[in-house]
C-alpha cells in the first residue's frame, strides 16, 4: 500500500514540475485572447463590412469596364 502511494505520489510531482502542457496551455490563451474579440468584432460589424466590400467590388468593377471600353 505505501509503495503504490509513494509511487502516485512521485507521478503527480513529475506532471507537476512539467512544463511543457502549461507553456502550451499560455500560447493557447492568448491566440484566444486575440482571436475572439477579433470576432466579436467581425460578427458585430458584419452587415457594414459586406456594404464596404460590396461598394469597393463595385467601384473595382465599374473602372475595369471603363477601362476595357476606352483601352480597345
Amino acid at each position: 500500500m505505501r509503495r503504490s502511494l509513494k509511487r502516485i505520489a512521485a507521478t503527480i510531482g513529475r506532471f507537476h514540475r512539467d512544463e511543457g502542457g502549461a507553456e502550451g496551455l499560455e500560447k493557447l490563451l492568448i491566440l484566444a485572447a486575440i482571436v475572439l474579440p477579433l470576432l466579436g468584432v467581425l460578427i458585430w460589424f458584419r452587415n457594414d463590412i459586406k456594404e464596404w466590400v460590396s461598394g469597393l467590388w463595385q467601384q473595382q468593377k465599374g473602372e475595369s469596364q471603363d477601362w476595357d471600353n476606352t483601352g480597345n
